[in-house]
């Protein structure tokens, strides 16, 4: 039990440490390419932090245990908003840009619907069991592909945001602190997961409890710690890009991809409120980006008051 908190505190500082570094590189990386830090955030950063959430999937459905990766990814994608977003927002309120707002979130919130649809196979056949096939998988990625196609034509207008060429770094370094960021994260979210589901089953928690709570909440760490690391410092594109980019690696790459790949996963015990909360954090990110293109002080706290609701119903059931 004592080694596992040890290790538990280990991840926790290699995260901190990791997440430091990679928003310095990341943005770096944004002005040696001339590139917004947006589009930063939208992949190096949403794709380095997206990684524990994939490895965890891709073991997860190899060893017949598919509600962990549903339970990682929706888990996951309520904790980046209403947990992650509310926290980044109470350093500072988070400006979102108009790209973003007309093209990004409606994406987010287009792949969680899509989602919960191709979950509640019941609803539309009462002799369907609840499940996500191989094909569900092909759709999301798909679906992914439309994401992938618009970052292609985001790099085609390459916008250089900042002109300041103080403190730049070469690239070399600005590449090699990158993946010394990422390898932190990886490293460190894999250490807090693995000790805190060791943790967790000591006291015989649930199947669904752990994926919901400790492997999502592990797993998104290095987008908690990522972002608020960026709000911080200032860099308020990469906070936004990070958790918007994250999301829909999970629902492509983190889900579709493994599912896609290898078969069949059941829907097993998740509950309507799941779902439910799943699209309201979509729903109220969009909404309130759209209304005045930040998320403010007052909506962050809104959001973590839905994650406390959220949790509340979790630990109660």
């Amino acid at each position: 039990m004592l080694v596992q908190i040890c290790i538990l505190l280990l991840g926790f500082i290699l995260l901190i440490k990791g997440a430091d570094i990679f928003v310095d590189s990341a943005s770096q990386l944004a002005r040696n390419f001339k590139l917004s830090k947006m589009l930063i955030g939208l992949t190096i950063v949403a794709f380095g932090t997206s990684a524990p959430e994939f490895a965890v999937s891709v073991k997860s459905i190899l060893s017949g245990h598919g509600e962990i990766v549903l339970g990682n990814v929706i888990g996951s994608n309520i904790l980046n908003i209403l947990l992650i977003l509310g926290c980044s927002s109470l350093f500072h309120a988070l400006t979102v840009k108009n790209n973003t707002v007309k093209k990004e979130l409606p994406i987010v919130l287009m792949l969680t619907t899509l989602l919960i649809v191709l979950m509640c196979d019941h609803v539309f056949d009462n002799n369907a069991i609840n499940m996500i096939t191989r094909n569900d998988g092909i759709v999301l990625l798909l679906f992914f592909c439309v994401f992938i196609y618009y970052l292609i034509s985001m790099m085609r207008k390459k916008v250089d945001t900042d002109s300041e060429e103080d403190d730049l770094w070469s690239l070399k370094k600005s590449i090699l602190f990158t993946v010394i960021g990422i390898a932190g994260i990886v490293v460190g979210s894999n250490l807090v997961v693995d000790s805190a589901s060791h943790l967790a089953k000591a006291f015989g928690v649930s199947q669904r409890m752990i994926a919901l709570t400790i492997v999502a909440f592990g797993t998104s760490l290095p987008e908690l710690v990522t972002s608020i690391t960026a709000t911080r410092k200032g860099e308020y594109d990469i906070a936004i890009g990070n958790v918007v980019g994250s999301n829909i690696f999970n629902l492509g790459i983190v889900l579709g991809l493994p599912v896609a790949l290898f078969g069949n996963i059941s829907v097993g015990s998740f509950q309507v409120m799941d779902l439910i909360f799943f699209f309201i954090s979509a729903a109220s990110l969009f909404l309130f980006s759209y209304n005045d293109y930040k998320i403010s002080k007052k909506e962050g706290t809104l959001f973590l008051f839905l994650f406390l609701v959220y949790y509340g119903f979790i630990f109660l059931n």
